[in-house]
């Protein structure tokens, strides 16, 4: 089914676009390298629980938590799910 300009599968070619990129961001923000045993913003211990659950990691908790809420405030991705919404 067309609608206006668009070609057929275009809305769904970027739901899987938007899905993709959504995939490679959080992929790229994955911990790399050696873990701390310290929290590299406030200097907290890091847990040894933590530390084999997460390789890689960098930081503590709170400061984790911190950090993903700011980072969600700025995410730019769409959450609710409208096809209209995905090609603005």
């Amino acid at each position: 089914m067309a609608t206006g300009w668009a070609q057929d599968g275009a809305v769904q070619e970027q739901i899987d676009a938007t899905v993709k990129d959504g995939i490679a961001r959080a992929r790229s923000r994955l911990p790399q390298g050696p873990g701390l045993d310290q929290c590299e913003e406030c200097d907290t211990p890091i847990p040894e629980a933590r530390r084999r659950a997460v390789p890689g990691v960098r930081l503590c908790v709170a400061c984790q938590t911190a950090r993903d809420r700011e980072e969600a405030m700025y995410s730019g991705y769409n959450r609710r799910g409208c096809k209209d919404s995905q090609l603005r």
